[in-house]
């Protein structure tokens, strides 16, 4: 199906700005081992800390797998912390709980929102789980319309959450040791820039499965609409279930960057 204009990350930013939308951003980021382990990057000290030679995973206390959420238009980074696989699942599970604990409560008014993502990992905008669980937890749970616009393969760094939150979070933990939990959360919420940005940080419990697939039947039953200009990267979903509000009734929009 077709019948969307935006077109493109930068197309789709231009017209929710103009319609008061929002839009957010979801990059991959590399996954982290929890212990003494090195950490590249340089930084000041009175003395070498001690780290393990080889990054051999036995000898960590866990595997952090980052998840982070931009909003573009206040300049805050939520960083949410898995222990677990990263699958399709879990990547709408991490967005649906940002938008209950912040985007709600932020934006009470919005009826759309606009997702700036990469196109492969748990994200992959090839993905069946991605999009029938976006369906399921934001447009059928909360009435809301949203629109996907996937980064092509190999354009990630044009993703603005690369380098207005994840270079800063990098600059802030260069050379340093993740050595607990605790520590890497706490360099995480002590990021900042000069030009305000704000890092919310928190662990996420739950356990997630690989190889999860979604049949024809339910792709089938999604409301899906694929945009005219590459249909595989752009594409927008909108509510199935009955009493939500209307996404042409007047109101905020959300832009997130993942």
């Amino acid at each position: 199906m077709t019948g969307s204009s935006s077109t493109s990350p930068r197309s789709g930013r231009r017209s929710r700005r103009r319609g008061c939308r929002g839009s957010a951003s979801t990059p991959r980021r590399k996954k982290e081992l929890i212990g003494q382990f090195k950490n590249a990057g340089r930084v000041w000290s009175r003395g070498a800390e001690p780290v393990h030679v080889h990054d051999f995973r036995p000898d960590a206390l866990g595997r952090a797998v980052p998840y982070g959420i931009y909003d573009l238009a206040h300049n805050r980074g939520t960083v949410y912390v898995g222990q677990s696989a990263d699958t399709p699942h879990f990547a709408v599970d991490l967005v649906a709980r940002w938008w209950a604990e912040a985007g709600q409560a932020t934006f009470p008014e919005a009826r759309e929102l606009l997702i700036l993502a990469d196109s492969g990992g748990s994200n992959s905008a090839r993905s069946r789980v991605w999009k029938q669980q976006l369906q399921e937890q934001l447009c059928d749970r909360h009435g809301l319309t949203v629109t996907v616009c996937h980064y092509p393969t190999g354009c990630s760094k044009w993703n603005p959450i690369e380098h207005r939150l994840f270079g800063p979070i990098s600059q802030n933990w260069a050379a340093r040791p993740l050595a607990t939990w605790e520590t890497l959360l706490g360099y995480l919420q002590a990021t900042t820039t000069a030009t305000g940005l704000t890092v919310r940080a928190a662990l996420h419990d739950g356990a997630y499965r690989t190889g999860e697939s979604v049949p024809d039947a339910e792709m089938a039953a999604l409301n899906l609409t694929k945009h005219d200009v590459c249909p595989t990267w752009n594409y927008t979903l909108r509510p199935r279930a009955t009493g939500v509000p209307d996404p042409a009734t007047p109101g905020a929009s959300r832009e997130l960057v993942l």
